[in-house]
């Protein structure tokens, strides 16, 4: 499921006094810009909810703009550029594996996030969104 919504407005004045601006519609986008600024990131845009966590585009120091993740309840910012190692997709499958999941598989790594299908402990298809850095499960979704 994805949600898109019109969320930022920069200008010039309020980018140089490190203040976002953003439309809200009651969804938590205007929360994820709060989290993204407490973090440091004066330019946001382009604020997504996608299979069950934010979506953002930042700018970094160097001028160039990425994509980041925001996990919903928390407000934790999965940034790929962040300094903590990164688990590989061995270390996400034997994790998974030791929770129970069989048939771990496709583990792709999108930006700080793992996409991983798997059959859960009780049997059912799931596409499961892991912490890129500790492992955590973040959303499990039935695969239909």
């Amino acid at each position: 499921m994805l949600r898109t919504m019109t969320l930022l407005v920069l200008t010039a004045g309020a980018a140089a006094a490190g203040a976002v601006t953003a439309a809200t519609d009651g969804t938590g986008a205007s929360k994820v810009v709060e989290a993204l600024s407490a973090a440091g990131y004066a330019a946001v845009r382009d604020v997504e909810r996608d299979d069950g966590l934010w979506e953002a585009e930042v700018e970094g120091p160097d001028g160039r703009w990425r994509d980041v993740h925001v996990v919903p309840e928390s407000w934790e910012v999965l940034d790929p550029n962040d300094t903590a190692p990164m688990k590989t997709a061995a270390e996400v499958g034997a994790m998974l594996e030791a929770q129970g999941y069989r048939r771990v598989r496709e583990l792709d790594l999108d930006e700080a996030v793992w996409d991983v299908e798997a059959v859960s402990p009780d049997g059912q298809p799931v596409e499961l969104r892991v912490h890129g850095f500790t492992g955590e499960i973040l959303v499990v979704e039935r695969d239909d």
